[in-house]
Parts: structure tokens; C-alpha cells; sequence
């Protein structure tokens, strides 16, 4: 029943879509995006203090894999919620926007 209670609470606003997340998927997403956050700011610091090209390549892939599973997390949250619900509700041009979305990803 908070599946569909949650699922009622997404709405358009102004013309731009909002999704209302439960508190946990927030915090999970809010904690990925701080600590992605505090890897960028500590490469700034490697190149502001000279660190070896070699050192802050590293640092900068691993950024790259948290990102990844930035986007693998929330992307699954979305086919598990807003996809599945638009295509319950009939609404087919949400599969177009899909695959939009996954090539844009896949560049």
C-alpha cells in the first residue's frame, strides 16, 4: 500500500516532473552523491598540491565507478517505480523516453 501511496504523491509541477522518494532511498542517494562529492573535492586538492598525473588518474576513475553506481541505483529505483507504473497506467510513450534515456547513458 506505500508502494501506490508513494506512487500517487509523484506529480507534475509547473511543467517539470518531481518524484517523492522515501526517506531511505533519499538518504542512500544524498549519502552516494556526498561522498562522490568529497572525492571531487579531494582530486582538486592532488592537483592544487602537485600530485603525480598517475595518482589522481586513479582517484578520478574511481569517481567515474561511484557515479556508475549512482546512475545503476537510481535508474533501477526508476524502472521499479515510475516506469512500471506509467506502463500499468497505459502510457507507452514512457518506453520511448526509456530508451532515450538509456542511450544517453551509454555514450
Amino acid at each position: 500500500m506505500e508502494d501506490h501511496n508513494r506512487m500517487e504523491k509523484m506529480k507534475e509541477c509547473c511543467g517539470s516532473r518531481t518524484k517523492e522518494r522515501t526517506e531511505k532511498e533519499y538518504r542512500d542517494l544524498i549519502n552516494r552523491l556526498s561522498r562522490i562529492e568529497g572525492q571531487v573535492r579531494g582530486v582538486k586538492r592532488m592537483v592544487e598540491q602537485d600530485v603525480y598525473c598517475t595518482d589522481i588518474l586513479v582517484q578520478v576513475s574511481a569517481i567515474n565507478a561511484a557515479l556508475n553506481s549512482f546512475n545503476k541505483v537510481l535508474l533501477a529505483e526508476h524502472l521499479r517505480t515510475c516506469v512500471a507504473e506509467d506502463i500499468r497506467a497505459g502510457k507507452e510513450e514512457t518506453i520511448d523516453e526509456l530508451v532515450a534515456t538509456l542511450q544517453k547513458l551509454m555514450k
